[in-house]
């Protein structure tokens, strides 16, 4: 069957499973867009208000999901506004396929109208790219691009089409996909033996879950991981949920913003199982010092990984789930009362804590929590607010928090926030939000009302870079560069004046009445919740510090 190269893309599309894809269009693209008008009914689009919201869209999709997001953009600037986004879909290993459209191949390098070295330019932050060149290979090269994001250490693959590719004719053979093992690397056996016998040997464990459980879909396995351990458990802020929070064995995040508990549970311990995590500098602090008492057992599905950050002891390399279920198979029921009993010691010694008067962000979070019995799928953009929700909402289920881990970007949650709707429509999904943040894709606020996506977005309003404010307030001796937000926007009218429903909250009592109102509302909703501008997240490790040197805000006094 001939068809154009704009059909076959929306043919590929089809027979890869896509049912939405998020976009903006734009000349070069005009042919993908009007092979697209056709299959309307087959795939739906969301018109996005920026690029960026349109990459952030996909992101959130493939993460609250588990299926390949897809965004579309134009050449030139309509290319280089996914950057950002692909960036954010890079650093956290998720699953992206960006189609973008260039100028004619014959145009290509002569610095023609709207043209950019796209591939060039998104080599870094992607797993794969592609410029297609001749019609004939768009198929397969679309085909290539969904295996190698879904598969191994997932990742996002841009596809580069110049128009008159889109506009010429090939034959088109429908193929169903063939879903690749999520790993193929073949997990050693020895490792294996080697892990269960790091495992039976150790007397005080301690399990430390990333993203790369989540990612893999590892939930049950690790939970049985756990109960045969018998060890306390910590997370990353991109492996929230893996492990349920609720579960008395959990002690808080680990890191620069950590519970007390984690962080001196890890740095006593005499084993660290580190499962599906990259060893962050905002996890590690001092790696020199970083848990100094204990072996290294890191299970990771990337090798890249073993030995890059913090030098380990053994590793085992696959898919975790995989991994986990080998490891369970062979490891002999472990107990570790005493161990256990001082983790809960910590725990109950040192337990999160805020203000009790007046709204404060992790109120608001525990009230969210309250509100949503925990069963909320929650995003956020990047600071303050973001730790707060980290550290004070419940995750019990993977893909529950999509958040920019890697490379913390600012503006990411609305963007995701309606991609996760999209893609969990019987979900609750809140957004949440520090003010800085929310100037930076406030305009999408306009896309969840046109398309009628009934997000919450929660702006935690300080009038402050309130994460950079911290650090200016206690390491720069309170000199406020360029942070003080001390300008007379209103974000009520703003959500308003987009079609949402706005509500300022100044008090406990009014953010409790907004954010119901706003469960019952079915339409996007802003809360705009107006905190002081000194409130601080913590715990807190200061840089360059051990995180064993975790201190609060008694310690502070």
């Amino acid at each position: 069957m001939q068809l154009t190269g704009s059909e076959i893309v929306i043919e590929c599309l089809k027979e890869q499973g896509v049912d939405t894809v998020f976009g903006y269009p734009g000349g070069a693209i005009l042919n993908v867009y009007d092979a697209l008008y056709k299959h309307r009914s087959e795939i739906r689009h969301i018109l996005t208000s920026h690029e960026q919201g349109a990459s952030h869209a996909a992101d959130g999709y493939a993460r609250a999901t588990g299926k390949v997001g897809v965004c579309l953009a134009t050449s030139g600037p309509g290319a280089t506004n996914l950057v950002t986004g692909i960036a954010t879909a890079y650093m956290d290993s998720v699953p992206l396929v960006a189609i973008t459209c260039n100028v004619g191949v014959s145009l290509l390098g002569k610095d023609s109208f709207q043209e950019i070295d796209i591939t060039g330019i998104t080599m870094p932050i992607t797993k794969h790219n592609y410029i297609v060149k001749d019609v004939n290979d768009l198929a397969d090269t679309i085909r290539k691009a969904f295996d190698i994001a879904r598969s191994g250490r997932p990742g996002p693959v841009l596809i580069d089409i110049p128009k008159d590719v889109t506009a010429e004719k090939a034959e088109y053979i429908k193929t169903e996909p063939i879903m690749t093992k999520k790993s193929n690397v073949e997990i050693k056996e020895e490792d294996i033996d080697l892990a269960v016998s790091m495992i039976e040997k150790s007397e005080k464990p301690f399990i430390f879950v990333g993203g790369g459980t989540v990612i893999s879909n590892a939930n049950q396995e690790l939970m049985q991981f756990v109960n045969l351990v018998d060890a306390p458990v910590t997370d990353s802020l991109m492996g929230k949920g893996a492990f349920p929070g609720t579960d008395e064995r959990y002690t808080g995040m680990l890191g620069m913003h950590g519970t007390k508990a984690s962080n001196y549970g890890v740095s006593e311990c005499d084993l660290l199982v580190v499962i599906g995590a990259r060893f962050s500098d905002r996890v590690t602090g001092n790696t020199a010092k970083f848990a100094k008492n204990a072996k290294i057992l890191q299970i990771d599905i990337d090798p890249a990984e073993m030995n890059k950050n913090v030098l380990i002891t053994a590793g085992v390399v696959g898919d975790i789930a995989e991994v986990l279920s080998k490891i369970n198979s062979k490891l002999k029921q472990q107990s570790h009362t005493e161990w256990i009993e001082k983790i809960k010691d910590y725990k109950q010694k040192y337990p999160l804590k805020y203000h009790e008067a007046g709204l404060t962000g992790p109120f608001i979070i525990e009230e969210i929590y309250r509100q949503t019995n925990g069963e909320a799928i929650i995003t956020t953009e990047v600071g303050q607010h973001q730790m707060w929700a980290a550290q004070y909402y419940k995750y019990s289920e993977p893909r529950t928090l999509l958040t920019s881990g890697g490379l913390g970007t600012m503006g990411y949650g609305l963007g995701a926030s309606l991609g996760a709707k999209v893609g969990c429509p019987d979900k609750t999904v809140i957004n949440i939000a520090g003010d800085g943040c929310f100037r930076m894709n406030m305009n999408e606020i306009a896309t969840a009302v046109r398309h009628q996506i009934p997000i919450i977005e929660v702006v935690i309003n300080n009038h402050v870079l309130g994460m950079v404010r911290q650090w200016q307030n206690l390491f720069y001796e309170e000199r406020y560069s360029a942070t003080v937000l001390n300008d007379s926007v209103d974000f009520v009218k703003l959500a308003e004046a987009m079609g949402a429903k706005g509500i300022c909250a100044t008090s406990r009592e009014e953010f409790n009445s907004a954010f119901e109102e706003a469960l019952k509302a079915n339409v996007p909703v802003l809360i705009d919740c107006q905190i002081d501008c000194d409130d601080k997240v913590w715990p807190m490790v200061a840089p360059g510090k051990a995180i064993s040197d975790v201190f609060d805000e008694d310690d502070m006094k």
